[in-house]
């Protein structure tokens, strides 16, 4: 029997549930297969150049923090050579943070999809399982007094088909988007280190410190 006479035969099985959920499994197979081009096309983890970048520039080295910077196929490289750039200016943290926040929201496109599909692919096959129970049990109660034992478990099974095609639809799934998030969490973490990096160098004398030397108590002779 060929793949494609195996498929005709679930989906005579398990009806339009499972004909819903293959698509639904093609459609992840697509975001998958996408999100993972993208994350490799934008450098996603691979910030080693950037990192020495930055750390050239927390040593006050700024001519080879930039000269660094432009090796870089980071997606943040941008982002980090403007705030090496901008000067510094009431403002600049929120809009340095905002414009991190929308690179970091075009890696997350798509996350939205595969959730969707994590949460409703169970309950499709749970759907689909219940409607087959119901159909063999009218298929049993016509029966009449002749009742068929092979009757009622033949309908039983076909009826948990659309359940088990569920579950195979959603666990993957839950997988690819548990790591899609991971991966993405710490890029956020990374981007938030690399400009507090630049906009406070490891020499600048924090604010914090200058208020607390202030506020101390006086001595007397």
């Amino acid at each position: 029997m060929s793949p494609l006479d195996a498929l005709r035969g679930i989906l005579g099985l398990g009806g339009p549930v499972v004909a819903i959920l293959i698509v639904m499994s093609v459609l992840t197979l697509a975001v998958t297969f996408y999100k993972l081009w993208q994350f490799a096309a934008s450098g996603v983890g691979r910030h080693r150049v950037l990192s020495e970048a930055l750390a050239a520039w927390d040593a006050g080295d700024k001519g080879a923090a930039r000269a660094r910077l432009g090796q870089s196929r980071s997606y943040l490289a941008p982002l980090v050579g403007a705030a090496m750039d901008a000067p510094h200016q009431p403002g600049l943290e929120g809009r340095l943070d905002a414009e991190a926040g929308l690179a970091l929201a075009r890696l997350e496109r798509g996350f939205r999809l595969l959730d969707t599909v994590v949460q409703l692919a169970p309950l499709l096959g749970l759907f689909g399982t219940v409607l087959g129970m119901i159909k063999a049990f009218q298929s049993l109660q016509s029966a009449g007094s002749s009742v068929d034992p092979s009757l009622l478990a033949g309908g039983i099974w076909v009826a948990l088909l659309t359940t088990a095609v569920g579950l195979a639809v959603a666990m993957p799934t839950s997988m690819v988007l548990a790591w899609f998030e991971s991966r993405t969490a710490r890029e956020r973490v990374f981007a938030d280190k690399a400009l507090r990096t630049v906009l406070m160098p490891a020499g600048m004398t924090p604010v914090a410190d200058a208020a607390g030397l202030r506020g101390a108590a006086p001595t007397h002779a």
